[in-house]
This record gives structure tokens, sequence and C-alpha cells, in this order.
């Protein structure tokens, strides 16, 4: 594992002890937690409420000064408590270490799974025994009313519904892998990622690499329980997932069409940026003082980049008017290119920091072939 942190666990009793000994549970549910006093009870209430049974709960709390001990207590889940601030990369870890299951599933302290969400996840296993992970995404109907966290959290349904089930990454909002998997690959690189960012795609990014197969199963549907603010999306959108992204992408030389890398949207962010040079540019050009274009002319080039924009980006537009209204979906598409704008930004200075860095290929992944697990796991 990448995290040595030591836990301090609450002990079971001599009863306990024997079932433990005597039949150890398929899954293990693991809970990363800090201060988890509004979220936590809705997501260990959802998880006991389960229709498949078959499983223990772990909840690994980083250093809690909340009543999150005492939440925990009163749902029955186990409970280990980091000796310092690891983030949840770590806590998961950390879950792992004194997990009993084969399957090993991870849940948000902050996500309410559904009474089949188990159960969905056992027979995605059991159906395919070369599977090494499956994940799914949020539901349609996010806790929080106000528009930001409806766009972001129906974004992220809209790009996992959208994408291929065949997925090259992992997400550990609701995700689960085969133990002996994620002991193969070292668990989740809490040296790299020691605050939440994209420890979860890394790793699923090294199993797809090693020839892995992972299911998104967009079946499996959960409802995510944080409220979005400016401030907390930005600050995750760029410093815990842009640039890490695009640290990893041009490590490993390799950029998947799928999720937030399609086509439509490298060629949607590249042109926002021409958007907002153009839009910069126009006091100039009206002025007379660009002598390649006149202001008219770029209003007509502006104009038809947002067509473009809307054009490529239709599908998800129309699906947010269907839910939710023109007049969100207006909104939505601001927000949705302020997101293409400092993406591409944030790739963009990337690539240029790596050139003159010259970094090498990130060495967990050289010499990765892509048969490394396949057609291996059934065998065993």
């Amino acid at each position: 594992m990448h995290s040595e942190t030591k836990n301090v666990a609450v002990q079971p009793n001599a009863t306990e002890s024997a079932a433990r000994v005597a039949r150890a549970p398929r899954m293990s549910v693991i809970v990363p937690v800090f201060n988890g006093k509004l979220q936590l009870p809705r997501c260990l209430e959802a998880l006991r409420t389960s229709e498949f049974s078959d499983f223990e709960v772990i909840v690994v709390d980083d250093c809690s000064t909340d009543n999150t001990p005492q939440i925990v207590e009163r749902f029955r889940a186990r409970y280990l408590r980091t000796e310092r601030k690891i983030g949840p990369g770590g806590g998961r870890n950390l879950g792992v270490n004194d997990a009993r299951g084969e399957i090993l599933v991870f849940v948000d302290a902050d996500v309410v799974v559904t009474p089949g969400t188990l159960g969905r996840i056992a027979a995605d296993f059991g159906a395919d025994p070369n599977l090494a992970a499956v994940f799914g995404s949020y539901d349609e109907a996010p806790a929080w009313s106000d528009f930001l966290s409806q766009y972001k959290n129906l974004m992220h349904h809209y790009v996992h519904q959208m994408a291929s089930e065949r997925a090259s990454t992992f997400w550990a909002g609701c995700g689960a892998i085969r133990k002996k998997i994620f002991l193969e690959f070292g668990g989740f690189d809490t040296e790299r990622y020691p605050n939440p960012s994209i420890e979860d795609i890394d790793l699923g990014f090294r199993i797809w690499q090693a020839g892995g197969k992972i299911l998104l199963d967009k079946n499996i549907q959960v409802k995510h329980l944080k409220k979005w603010t400016v401030r907390g999306l930005l600050r995750a959108d760029i410093t815990y997932r842009a640039i890490p992204w695009t640290r990893l992408i041009l490590e490993t030389r390799s950029l998947p069409a799928d999720l937030n890398l399609t086509l439509a949207s490298r060629v949607s962010a590249a042109l926002v940026g021409l958007l907002v040079l153009g839009i910069l540019a126009l006091p100039v050009a009206a002025l007379g003082w660009l002598p390649w274009i006149s202001g008219a002319a770029l209003v007509v080039v502006l104009v038809a980049i947002i067509v473009l924009l809307f054009a490529l980006n239709w599908r998800v537009y129309a699906w947010f008017a269907e839910r939710r209204g023109w007049l969100f979906t207006c909104g939505a598409a601001l927000a949705h290119w302020a997101y293409y704008f400092y993406s591409g930004a944030v790739f963009v200075l990337g690539v240029i920091a790596h050139k003159l860095r010259g970094s090498p290929v990130d060495s967990r992944f050289s010499g990765a072939g892509p048969t490394r697990l396949a057609g291996r796991m059934g065998q065993e």
C-alpha cells in the first residue's frame, strides 16, 4: 500500500470475533470520512437498509473533530481512526488492510446508495470472472436545490451515463474492485495524491493500462449530498482535478477519448479559448486597430463560435432542458463553457511546463503491457 499509517480500531467482542473467523463477508464497504456529522448518518442508514446482506461496513475516520465516532457506533459499523490526516485515498487504503471481503466497495461519506446498489455490484462481479472493477454515477436528483449543486451533480450524471461502459478509469464515490487486484496495484497512490484528487482515476488507469476490465454500470446510481460553492467547485476542478489529470495524461502519454476527454470536449475547449480571446480583442477591433479584421467581422466570428459550441454540446444542453428547463440550461451552458476555459487553460499551461521540464514517462506505467491482466482473472 502507498499508505502505512497505523490505526486504532474498535475491538469486537468474543462472539463477534468467532463469527468473523467462521465466515468472511463477500464484500467490504469502506467509507472514508472527515467530520461527517451532516452526511454520514444518511450514508450509513442507506447501507443498513441494503437488500444485499453479505457485506461488512468499515468507516475510516481521518482525524474528525466532531461526533463521527458516536455516529459510527450508533450504526454498529467497524471503526478505524487514522493517527494523522491522510486524505480519503489513504483512508481507503487503511480500510482495505482490515477488510475481509473479496470485493472492496468504496462509498464516499456524502453518498447515499439505493437498496439495490450492493446487490447490483455483486451481480456484476458474479456475471464476469474477468471483471477487475465496476463503478456507477450520481443520480438525477441531487440533495441540494441551488443551481451550482444541481448543475455540478447533473453534469457528472450525464457524463457517466453517456460514456462507454468499457471504462479506462475508476470512480471511488461508489465503485468496487476485487481485493486481489487492488493489492496487486498497490491501492491508491497517496504519495502523489495526499488530498481528494484523481487517486481513483489514477488507479483505474493503471489497471486499464495493464489490460484489466473496468465496467461503468449505468444502473448503479447514487445520491450525492454535497452542497457546491463557487470556491469549492473551482478548487476541486482546477487544483484537485485539472492539474493532476493533465500531469497524468502527459506522463503516461495517453489521452482516452471518454468521459470529459471526448473529441467534442477537446474541440469545445479550444473554441471557448478562441471565444475569450475574441471578446477581449473586440474593443480593439472596433476601433480599427486590428488591420487583419474589422469589429463587425469579429462579431460574426464570435457568433459562429457560439453556434458551434451549442451544436457540439447540443445533446447535453437538450438533456438539461428536458429535466430543468431552458432558463436553467442557459446558466448551465455558461458554467459549462467556464469549465472548458479553465480546464483548457490548465492543459495548455501544463503542456508548456512539461516540455520545459522534459518530464519522463511515469515509471508506474512504463512497460505495462495491455495483456498483463487480460485472460488471467477467470483462471484464479
